[in-house]
């Protein structure tokens, strides 16, 4: 690790166009701003960027779409790689596998996949890189069916801080490959991934929208369902409040409204009735509370799942905050409707629940550091600073949420829904840390990683 040749290697520093486009995040309330910044796109270049690394001092951080700088540490004594690798992604129909290599999004990924029937556990937005989702656990509308995606990953390819370039599962290193899938990184450069994907053969899918003023009694039947609703179907609630732009409905941005969407799984065309009966469960009674003022549930490809949570595509500044919560009844209800709901002076453009349990809460024997999430709710919600409307104040009011649902609170959270490093955090126990830690040793002696890791996931804090 002591000869470069800087031909191999195009790092960037301040000020260059090639740093901007290395350093670009989702988040950007967050802008990564490393001391230098390299694309790579072959193994070769990942080795000749760590050898760079290594002869400056520099640490290495790692990134594909930035969808999680809010969480990262300081860069300014990092290299910061951004993942473009070369090739497409590969499909196996017959074992049910994807190769994928590291900086594809999940968009590619199903539109790969949908030809054979198949699809992966990937999350509401086609734009998010797949490596960072997946070996951050990764929430998807199929995981009450299918368990986190981390546990749907079968191979990972990574270049470590030695230069070599190893293929690990669960028979060629175990302990590694425990530790990649949730462990909060820093065990080397990620080239591609392999992945277990399921079959599906349709979908419902969608979104319905109600005025908040029926806010209470739409939330309490939602949270009823949820209690009894088969593995198939997986929803969220949450409170709107969408601001007037040319691509929010102007019946959305009227004021706010509650909204329920998910999705079902159809796994043969056989299924399709069982699956219209299991989605009426849940929307019908919604429906009998008042009639949606916006309605797109309907039975539909499997792509189209990707735009039912109706993620932003571009870039966007965001302070939000998240918890992983116990069962919460009517009074946990009635608590955040009144910080979040109507009358609440809620900055949050939006806040609610994600469903949770089924197969989430189902601990994977052949999973790696995290392989379920025993809550029944993830909370999450985010603002936008802008105008008079400051990160401070966004902040506070997420602060005084926290403390509302503090009764309820796992103290556990999962990592692709954590907004902030400040926030509390914690998806490993003490001893999965500990065992986490020793990985890192092993496979990066000197520390070249050492700050590319999430908080809560190592004991060098």
């Amino acid at each position: 690790m002591t000869t470069i040749n800087l031909s191999e290697v195009a790092v960037a520093w301040p000020g260059e166009p090639a740093y901007q486009d290395a350093t670009e995040v989702f988040n950007l309330v967050s802008p990564a701003r490393p001391c230098a910044a390299v694309t790579v796109t072959t193994v070769a270049e990942v080795r000749a960027a760590l050898r760079f690394a290594a002869s400056r001092r520099l640490g290495v951080r790692v990134h594909t779409t930035g969808h999680a700088s809010a969480t990262a540490r300081s860069m300014r004594d990092a290299l910061l790689i951004r993942t473009r690798m070369k090739g497409a992604v590969e499909i196996d129909p017959g074992r049910r596998l994807a190769r994928i290599p590291a900086g594809t999004r999940w968009g590619a990924v199903v539109a790969a996949a949908a030809p054979y029937g198949l699809t992966p556990p990937h999350g509401s937005s086609p734009d998010v890189g797949v490596v960072g989702y997946l070996l951050r656990g990764g929430m998807s509308f199929y995981s009450r069916k299918v368990g986190l995606a981390a546990n749907s990953v079968r191979a990972v390819e990574l270049v470590t801080a030695d230069g070599e370039l190893r293929r690990v599962d669960a028979a060629t290193d175990p302990e590694l490959f425990w530790a990649l899938r949730g462990g909060g990184g820093g065990f080397g450069v990620v080239t591609a991934v392999e992945v277990a994907l399921f079959p599906v053969a349709k979908v419902i899918t969608g979104a319905a929208f109600w005025p908040a003023a029926h806010a209470s009694r739409l939330l309490r039947e939602w949270r009823r369902w949820t209690v009894e609703a088969p593995w198939e179907v997986s929803t969220s609630a949450r409170i709107m409040n969408l601001p007037p732009l040319p691509e929010v409905p102007t019946v959305l941005s009227a004021g706010p409204t509650l909204c329920v969407d998910g999705v079902v799984l159809i796994e043969s065309e056989d299924d399709i009735p069982a699956a219209e009966r299991r989605s009426e469960e849940l929307l019908a009674p919604l429906r009998k509370v008042a009639d949606p003022v916006m309605y797109s549930w309907e039975l539909t490809e499997p792509a189209d799942v990707l735009s039912a949570h109706m993620d932003p595509s571009d870039p966007v500044p965001i302070v939000g905050d998240h918890m992983l919560l116990r069962e919460i009844g009517d009074e946990g209800v009635d608590e955040l409707l009144r910080v979040i709901g109507p009358g609440s002076g809620s900055p949050l453009i939006t806040a609610g629940l994600r469903q949770l349990g089924g197969a989430y809460a189902v601990p994977d024997p052949s999973g790696g550091a995290l392989s379920h999430l025993d809550a029944r709710y993830a909370y999450s919600g985010a603002g936008v600073p802008g105008g008079t409307l400051t990160a401070g104040a966004i902040r506070e009011h997420c602060a005084r949420v926290r403390f509302t649902l503090s009764p309820w609170d796992t103290g556990r959270t999962a990592p692709t829904f954590v907004e902030s490093f400040e926030q509390p955090q914690g998806h490993l126990s003490p001893d999965g840390i500990a065992a986490v830690d020793r990985v890192r040793e092993r496979v990066d002696p000197g520390g070249l990683f050492r700050t590319d890791t999430m908080r809560n996931t190592t004991g060098l804090l």
